[in-house]
């Protein structure tokens, strides 16, 4: 177990909107943040998303499974090797299913092989135990967005809003003492994000996404499917609550509208339930800080401003690069199971106590 001590953590992640590999360093002791280090993206060609998406929904063992590991495994070493002087690495993998309430959660990738072949000790299943002790396993960036909303200045409560492939808030009032105390956080998915819309390009237009939305800015949602969408039982529940990439039936909601008024749909869609889970906050956050993809999709940043309340910006606004949030909270979280201390509680992922998940895998 490390001591509190500051060290060169490169984070990875690779996100459920299978673009690639996301790596950065960050300088931390686990509980604060001294400095960003350097950054770098390794995509993912088609041939490589192609089996990482037949192995959707997958767990060990079962067909495709083991070749899809195989891609993950080398697409994080190559990136891996751009980087020098890191002390530690923390490796999230790929997730190909995700049920906390059944089997279990399932990212493909050995820490094992990642530590092997780059020499440096590597962190990395970090959702496992949380769900092994009743927790939802996810998401698990919120404790590293509490540190950066003490990092930035921040003296009110605020929100930090993801949108990958599946959206998710964490609300933080940076005016506690640490991530697990009593009122410092609250976190949970907010429902689907890129992920239908990305899943629409592919399959109708061969393409990987709408960039920056302009074809759904072109379209009008139909608001019938919107108010049907909203009345899915996961929008009632209370937080925390976790979802897997694909939410059932969206896709097939859109199916008869043409391609601008289906993505304007799906925009909307995600814009309304990102608004349905503030009505879940404890206090109205001071400002909204938007990181990942969907940041860089004009229409749905539109549809999210006249949807929430204060003010919306993305992360860079704050001095942040959102591309790699998600990547730094791995860097992050991997200090902090090197040291011992929790990385998720009750009210981020509804665990029972505040747990530390991860396993290490020595060179």
């Amino acid at each position: 177990m490390l001591k509190s001590e500051f060290k060169r953590v490169l984070g990875l992640m690779s996100g459920t909107s299978f673009d690639g590999v996301d790596a950065a360093v960050l300088e931390t002791d686990g509980e604060s943040v001294r400095a960003f280090g350097p950054s770098a993206f390794r995509p993912f060609s088609e041939a490589e998303r192609a089996v990482l998406r037949a192995a959707m929904g997958r767990w060990p063992g079962e067909p495709g499974v083991e070749e899809a590991a195989e891609i993950v495994e080398t697409a994080h070493a190559e990136i891996v090797a751009r980087f020098e002087g890191v002390d530690l690495i923390g490796f999230h993998g790929q997730t190909l299913a995700h049920e906390p309430r059944g089997r279990g959660t399932h990212q493909a990738g050995s820490g094992d092989v990642l530590a092997l072949v780059s020499g440096v000790p590597v962190v990395w299943d970090f959702r496992s135990s949380d769900v092994k002790l009743g927790g939802q396993g996810a998401p698990l960036a919120p404790f590293y967005h509490f540190a950066l909303a003490r990092h930035i200045g921040a003296e009110a409560p605020m929100v930090f809003l993801n949108l990958g492939g599946v959206g998710n808030l964490t609300w933080v009032d940076p005016r506690c003492d640490r991530p697990e105390a009593p009122g410092a956080l609250l976190a949970f998915d907010t429902g689907p994000a890129n992920a239908p819309m990305d899943d629409l390009c592919h399959a109708r237009l061969g393409r990987a996404r709408d960039e920056g939305g302009a074809l759904a800015a072109r379209g009008r949602p139909d608001m019938a499917v919107v108010r049907d969408f909203l009345r899915e039982g996961y929008f009632l529940r209370v937080p925390p609550k976790s979802l897997d990439r694909d939410f059932p039936g969206l896709g097939a909601r859109v199916a008869h509208l043409g391609d601008a008024d289906a993505l304007a749909t799906l925009s909307e869609c995600v814009a309304a339930s990102v608004a349905s889970g503030f009505d879940h906050l404890p206090e109205v956050p001071a400002q909204v800080l938007v990181c990942g993809g969907g940041r860089h999709n004009a229409d749905l940043m539109a549809r999210l401003r006249a949807h929430l309340p204060g003010e919306l910006a993305p992360v860079e606004a704050a001095g942040l690069d959102g591309d790699m949030i998600e990547a730094q909270a791995f860097a992050y979280l991997a200090m902090r199971v090197a040291r011992g201390l929790p990385t998720s509680c009750p009210t981020t992922t509804g665990v029972a106590a505040a747990v530390g998940g991860g396993q290490i895998s020595a060179p």
